[in-house]
């Protein structure tokens, strides 16, 4: 008597059976969008900030629709109630409060996304030299990154957004033009605030380096900068993302400090920080002069806080998620 055995024509329907039980293949990314709608915050919050960042690119569009500019003053329609005309009403000196928010909102967004996005590129750099090359040159650099992490933040911006950048050799045109404290205070953030970024970076580097791929690359010849690049970078990349994301709440809040203080972007071009220093002094007969700008720093910090929460989890791969 033969031993029975499975037909050749049952081994595809059990091959089916067991991809079915395995369930279908999907991409990395499909799995890392499932484990950023797990967070619940974090969705909304992304959804904020577009709507809000939308809103700001459209400013010019709501100017139009308006039928005046957001720079036109009415001094016999100071801080007056919202109406037809002004929807949020007008600040201290009679320009139109929503045109002013939606303004300022490019500035503190691009501000905040600027000085955040190079400053992680400074710690990218600085974090992938120390980790790979070590010895001596990742000691300087950490050590560099431990005196610029014990100097007080605040303080220390304070000091250099009030010098006077015609001392340091700029052309006054230059130093005095509108744009320039806009582009100061990138420059300084962006160097006090790569030491985060760097920090991860050097770790996740020293750990990869050590991995088979990066020792195959070296065997065949590779160089450093090429093994930096097309090898450790791609898969170091998510903890500065996240790490990026998260700053960028804090620089925005930088920014309005510095604004608030007057050392920041100065006026006529409106940042929400600029405008809570125009408001302060009309707080208590037009309290929502103050209210609007704090509102929008208040709820984009905490906007780019969660998004950057939920980015944490979706490219966290030990992050499962139930199906």
């Amino acid at each position: 008597m033969s031993a029975a055995g499975p037909s050749p024509s049952s081994s595809p329907s059990l091959a089916a059976a067991e991809g079915a039980a395995l369930g279908p293949r999907r991409s990395p990314a499909w799995y890392a969008w499932r484990r950023f709608l797990a967070h619940r915050l974090a969705l909304p919050a992304l959804l904020t900030l577009v709507a809000l960042a939308l809103a700001s690119i459209c400013a010019l569009l709501a100017e139009r629709a308006l039928g005046f500019s957001a720079a036109d003053i009415d001094l016999l329609a100071r801080a007056a109630p919202p109406s037809a005309k002004h929807p949020l009403g007008t600040d201290e000196l009679g320009r139109d409060l929503l045109l002013r928010l939606l303004y300022g909102g490019r500035v503190s967004l691009g501000v905040g996304l600027a000085a955040a996005l190079c400053a992680a590129s400074i710690g990218t750099a600085l974090g992938l030299l120390a980790g790979y090359y070590g010895g001596r040159l990742d000691a300087f650099l950490m050590r560099l990154a431990d005196s610029v992490i014990a100097l007080p933040l605040l303080p220390l911006l304070i000091v250099l957004a009030a010098l006077d950048p015609t001392k340091l050799g700029l052309p006054e045109e230059v130093a005095r033009s509108e744009a320039a404290s806009l582009y100061r205070i990138v420059a300084l953030i962006a160097l006090v605030g790569w030491t985060t970024t760097a920090r991860l970076v050097r770790g996740a580097t020293l750990s990869l380096k050590a991995r088979e791929f990066v020792r195959a690359a070296e065997a065949l010849g590779a160089s450093g900068p090429r093994i930096m690049v097309r090898h450790i970078l791609p898969n170091a990349i998510s903890p500065v993302i996240v790490a990026t994301t998260l700053s960028v709440g804090n620089v925005i809040l930088l920014e309005s400090v510095l604004s608030f203080l007057g050392l920041g972007i100065q006026p006529p071009m409106p940042s929400w920080g600029n405008m809570l220093t125009g408001a302060q002094e009309t707080i208590w007969s037009a309290p929502m002069l103050a209210v609007w700008p704090g509102l929008m720093i208040f709820v984009t910090v905490i906007a780019f806080n969660l998004l950057g929460d939920g980015l944490q989890d979706a490219l966290d791969p030990r992050g499962d998620v139930k199906m």
